[in-house]
C-alpha cells in the first residue's frame, strides 16, 4: 500500500510553526493538523495561542477546539483522530501538514506508535499511590528495579508519577513497559514524512518572541480568560495549560499583574527549552533557523524542502 506523505512543522513555542504550516499550505494544497495538547480544548484561546481566522488565512485546521476542558484526552486519542484527518484530506487530494510543539504527539502519528488498551487501571493506579505515600518512592523504585530494570534505569528515582505508570502497565497488562514499548514500534507508519524543524541560532531571538507573545496575550484578554476558566473548569489536566497556572495568583489576589507576567515568560521559555530537547533526538528534522532568514526566506527554504519531497 502507497503511504500517505505527510509534512510536519515543528519546533518551540512563539518560534513560528502555525505561520509557516499555513503558508506551505497555501503552496502545496494543504490542510494543517494541530498537533498541541491544549488546543484541542474549547475556549482555551488566548492561554494556548490558539490560531485565529485571519492566522489561519482560510486554511482548514483539524483537531482544535475539538473537545471540553472537563473532557480527558490522551496520546492514542490524539494518534486516532489525527489518522482519520489525514487519511481524509489525501482522499480529496490535498497535502496533511502537522504543526504543533508537543513532540509526543508528533512521534507517535508519525512513527506509528501503538497504545496496549490494557493497560489502563484505576484501582491499581490508586493502590500504588497509597503505597508512594506510606512506603515513600524508594521502596517502589526498588520493586520496578526488579521486575522491569531497563524501564527503571531510564526513570528518575524520585519520579513517583513516572514509576506509578511503569508498575501500573505491568500489574495491568503482564507486560513491562519495555516490553510495550517494544510492541508499539512493530507496525509500520502510514505515513512518509518530512519534518521540517524551527530553531533560533541566537536563543534571545526565540526568548524576545516568547516576551512579546505575553505581552500581546495579557492585552488580548488572557486575564479575563484564566478568569473564566477557573470559574467554570476544575479539570486537572486543562488546568495545567501554561498561562492559567501562571495568573491564578494574580486573580487569587496573592501576586502582581507584573509579577505574573513574569513567571508566565519563565515557564514559557523553561517549556521552549523542553521542547527542543524532545526534538533534537529526532536526527530526520531539517532544521530552519528563524534568525537565519527572512521570513519570506524561511518560506522559501521551508518550500524548497517540501517540493523535493512531494515529488
Amino acid at each position: 500500500m502507497d503511504k500517505i506523505k505527510i509534512i510536519a512543522v515543528v519546533g518551540p513555542t512563539a518560534s513560528g510553526k502555525t505561520s509557516l504550516a499555513v503558508k506551505l499550505a497555501q503552496l502545496f494544497n494543504g490542510e494543517v493538523i494541530s498537533a498541541d495538547s491544549m488546543q484541542v480544548y474549547k475556549g482555551m484561546d488566548i492561554a494556548t495561542a490558539k490560531p485565529d481566522e485571519k492566522e489561519m488565512c482560510g486554511i482548514p485546521h483539524h483537531l482544535i477546539s475539538i473537545i471540553s476542558p472537563d473532557e480527558e484526552f490522551s496520546v492514542s486519542r490524539f494518534k486516532e483522530l489525527a489518522e482519520a484527518a489525514a487519511k481524509d484530506i489525501t482522499a480529496r487530494g490535498k497535502i496533511p501538514i502537522v504543526a504543533g510543539g508537543t513532540g509526543l504527539y508528533v512521534d507517535c502519528l508519525l512513527n506509528n506508535t501503538t497504545f496496549l488498551d490494557n493497560t489502563k487501571n484505576d484501582e491499581i493506579r490508586a493502590l500504588l499511590q497509597s503505597r508512594i505515600e506510606k512506603e515513600g518512592n524508594e521502596s517502589l523504585y526498588k520493586e520496578l528495579l526488579e521486575k522491569d530494570p531497563d524501564a527503571a534505569e531510564k526513570i528518575h528515582p524520585n519520579n513517583s508519577l513516572k514509576i506509578i505508570r511503569a508498575l501500573e502497565i505491568l500489574y495491568s497488562s503482564g507486560n513491562t513497559l519495555t516490553e510495550q514499548n517494544q510492541q508499539s514500534h512493530e507496525i509500520e507508519s502510514m505515513f512518509e514524512s518530512l519534518v521540517i524543524g524551527l530553531n533560533a541560532l541566537n536563543r534571545d531571538v526565540l526568548y524576545d518572541r516568547i516576551n512579546l507573545r505575553v505581552d500581546l496575550m495579557v492585552d488580548n484578554g488572557l486575564v479575563q480568560e484564566t478568569k473564566k476558566f477557573f470559574e467554570t473548569e476544575t479539570a486537572s489536566t486543562a488546568c495545567q495549560a501554561i498561562g492559567y497556572k501562571e495568573f491564578k495568583p494574580y486573580i487569587d489576589g496573592v501576586m502582581s499583574l507584573e509579577d505574573a507576567k513574569e513567571n508566565l515568560k519563565q515557564a514559557t521559555r523553561r517549556y521552549a527549552k523542553r521542547q527542543l530537547t524532545w526534538f533534537r533526538r529526532n536526527e530526520k528534522i531539517k532544521w530552519l533557523n528563524i534568525d537565519e532568514y527572512t521570513a519570506d526566506e524561511l518560506v522559501e527554504k521551508a518550500g524548497e524542502l517540501a517540493e523535493e519531497f512531494l515529488k
